[in-house]
C-alpha cells in the first residue's frame, strides 16, 4: 500500500533536521572555543612550570670558574725601608787644651784626610816641651859621664887597681842614668805628640756637619762623647762618598739574603731614579723582638745625591733556587684550620685542600705545599663551598700574572 506523507509533515521533518544539524554545529563550536581557551590558559602556566623546574636545577649545580696554578717567578722584588747611612761618622775633639788661633772648615766643606780643620795655639805645652828637652839633654850629659866612668872602672878592675866593688858601683850608676835619659825621652816625645795635636786634622775624607769652635775660643783636651748636647767637640765629620743602608729582612725571606744580593734604592726626591747597590754583609742572627735579620747594603754615593739621615724604599732582588707554584690570593679560603683552596676534580665536585703560603707577591702567592701542576682550583670561592658538592666549571684560566 503506498501511503503518501503529507506535504506539511515533510517540511516539518525537514525543519527539524536542519534545527538538528544547526545544534550540532553549534555544539561543536563552542566546544573548539572552549578548547581554544583552555589551551591558552594551561600553555603558560606548564611553559613557567618548565622553566621554572630548569631555573631550579640549574641553581642546584652551582656554576664555579677555575684557575690553573702556574709556576711562580724565580725573582722576587722584596720592598723595605731602610735607613740612610754615611760610611763613617765621627766627631772631633781636641787632644790638647788652648785657645782656638784658627779655623779653616765650615759646615759644609768637603775636606781631604789629613786636611787641617783648625790651630791651636797652646803656649803652655810649649814650655813643657823646651823644659822636656832641657832635661833630656841633661840626662844625656849625666849617662855619657855616667858610661865612660864605668868602663874606666872596669878597665882598672882588669888590672886589680880597684876594687870589684866600685868598679860594680859604677856601673850601676851608669845604668841608672840610662833609665833617667830613656824616661825623658819619653816625655819629650809625649810632649811632642801633644803638640802635634796643635793642628786639629781630618782623619778621613769627607763633610763637615757641625762646626762648634771659633777663634779665640778657649777648649780643653778630650770631653764627654755619647751625651746629647756632646760638650767639648770641635767638629763633625762625615764620610758620604759611600754609605750604608742598614734594611730588616723579614725572617720568612731571611735564608735568601747573601752577601752580593742585587740591591737597588728608590727615593721620593728622585721619582723614577734607581741607585744600584748591593748586600755587603748581615747579622746572621733574627731579632727576637721584631723577628728581623738586619742587613747592612753598600751604596756608591760619588754625585752626593744621597743624603745620609735619610728614607729610602729597598728594593731586594731574591732569588729563589726552586719556586713552587703561585695562585691569586681570591683562591684561598681562610678557614679555622688553616689556608685551603677549593679544587675541582674529574667528577666536577669539589675537594678542600689545606696549603702553605710561601712567598707573597701581591695579589698572587706561592703555595710551598698541597698543589699540583695539574689541579683546577676554583677562583672566587663563597665561604660556604663544601667537599663533595657538585659544581659546573664555566671557564678556565691560567693563574699566571700575565693572564686576563
Amino acid at each position: 500500500m503506498n501511503t503518501q506523507i503529507p506535504p506539511e509533515e515533510r517540511d516539518a521533518a525537514a525543519q527539524t533536521a536542519t534545527r538538528g544539524r544547526s545544534a550540532v554545529v553549534v555544539g561543536l563550536t563552542c566546544l573548539a572555543i572552549a578548547a581554544a581557551l583552555l589551551t591558552a590558559g594551561i600553555a603558560p602556566r606548564l611553559q613557567a612550570r618548565t622553566a621554572q623546574a630548569q631555573q631550579v636545577a640549574a641553581q642546584r649545580e652551582l656554576i664555579v670558574s677555575t684557575v690553573a696554578p702556574t709556576r711562580a717567578p724565580a725573582t722576587q722584588d722584596l720592598l723595605l725601608p731602610g735607613s740612610i747611612m754615611s760610611w763613617a761618622d765621627a766627631s772631633i775633639y781636641a787632644r790638647t787644651s788652648g785657645y782656638v788661633q784658627h779655623w779653616s772648615a765650615d759646615i759644609g766643606a768637603h775636606v781631604k784626610a789629613g786636611q787641617t780643620l783648625a790651630q791651636i795655639d797652646t803656649p803652655e805645652l810649649d814650655a813643657q816641651l823646651q823644659q822636656a828637652r832641657a832635661d833630656e839633654a841633661t840626662a844625656q850629659a849625666n849617662y855619657r859621664f855616667a858610661s865612660s866612668t864605668a868602663q874606666r872602672w872596669q878597665t882598672m878592675l882588669q888590672t886589680q887597681s880597684v876594687s870589684e866593688q866600685d868598679a860594680q858601683a859604677k856601673t850601676s850608676d851608669a845604668a841608672a842614668k840610662l833609665a833617667t835619659l830613656q824616661a825623658a825621652q819619653a816625655n819629650v816625645a809625649r810632649l811632642q805628640e801633644l803638640v802635634s795635636y796643635q793642628n786639629v786634622t781630618a782623619p778621613f775624607d769627607g763633610v763637615i756637619t757641625a762646626r762648634n769652635v771659633q777663634e779665640g775660643a778657649l777648649v780643653t783636651a778630650g770631653g764627654t762623647p755619647g751625651l746629647a748636647t756632646m760638650p767639648g767637640e770641635l767638629f763633625h765629620i762625615a764620610q758620604t762618598d759611600r754609605l750604608r743602608v742598614y734594611v730588616d729582612v723579614p725572617q720568612d725571606d731571611a735564608s735568601l739574603i747573601a752577601p752580593g744580593t742585587t740591591v737597588w734604592l728608590t727615593t721620593q726626591q728622585y721619582p723614577g731614579r734607581r741607585f744600584d747597590a748591593s748586600v755587603a754583609r748581615s747579622s746572621n742572627v733574627i731579632d727576637p723582638v721584631s723577628r728581623t735579620l738586619r742587613v747592612e747594603v753598600d751604596v756608591d754615593n760619588g754625585d752626593g745625591a744621597l743624603m745620609p739621615g735619610a728614607y729610602a724604599q729597598v728594593h731586594l732582588a731574591l732569588t729563589a733556587a726552586s719556586p713552587a707554584l703561585e695562585l691569586p690570593v681570591s683562591a684561598l679560603l681562610f678557614r679555622p684550620d688553616g689556608v685551603t683552596v677549593a679544587v675541582v676534580d674529574a667528577q666536577s665536585k669539589v675537594q678542600l685542600r689545606k696549603v702553605t703560603i710561601g712567598r707573597d707577591f701581591g695579589t698572587y702567592v706561592e703555595i710551598a705545599t698541597g698543589l699540583t701542576a695539574s689541579d683546577r682550583v676554583i677562583d672566587n670561592p663563597g665561604d660556604a663551598i663544601a667537599s663533595g658538592q657538585q659544581v659546573r666549571v664555566a671557564a678556565t684560566a691560567a693563574a699566571g700574572k700575565g693572564t686576563a
